[in-house]
């Protein structure tokens, strides 16, 4: 599933629509890949405030885990980023936060190799000329039912396009 993402406003609407197309009670890892400035972040803090959470969202490039609980749900926040080796992502416990009734979303995936715990969506943003374009793949029964969830959603073309 791919979408075109002409501006930053339009991320935030495609993160606020996985937001409401998340399957309910199953457990979700969701890699984030891109260059720096793709829009990673504004993806996961709208998502995350179209769940729930007031608290501000940043990216947790220093402080490389944040946690946000929102009811039952408890939110994962990860940047790798900075991380230098495998042994560096194995000491954050990662697998630990996974599971019913986690949500956890890694930006640089790719830095942690095999410490990660495994994907159930993978969402891509890379820049297109000036503006970038998202794609999604699931890599897990949870992630294809949340992919057809949000292919469902007969608004989303209007919704993640704001259109009218």
């Amino acid at each position: 599933m791919d979408f075109d993402l002409p501006d930053s406003a339009t991320t935030e609407r495609l993160g606020a629509a996985l937001a409401r197309s998340l399957p309910d009670g199953a457990g979700a890892v969701v890699y984030l890949r891109g260059e720096l400035g793709s829009g990673k972040t504004t993806c996961v803090r709208s998502l995350l405030h179209a769940l729930g959470i007031t608290a501000r969202v940043r990216s947790p490039t220093y402080t490389l885990v944040d946690t946000y609980r929102i009811g039952d749900l408890n939110c994962v926040h990860v940047d790798l980023y900075r991380l230098r080796s495998v042994t560096e992502v194995e000491e954050l416990g990662l697998r630990e936060l996974t599971g019913p009734g986690f949500l956890m979303l890694i930006e640089w995936p790719e830095k942690g190799a095999e410490a990660v715990p495994p994907a159930d969506l993978d969402l891509h943003l890379s820049y297109a000329g000036e503006s970038r374009v998202a794609s999604l793949r699931a890599a897990s029964e949870v992630g294809a039912r949340w992919l057809a969830k949000l292919g469902d959603d007969n608004s989303l073309f209007r919704y993640v396009y704001n259109i009218t």
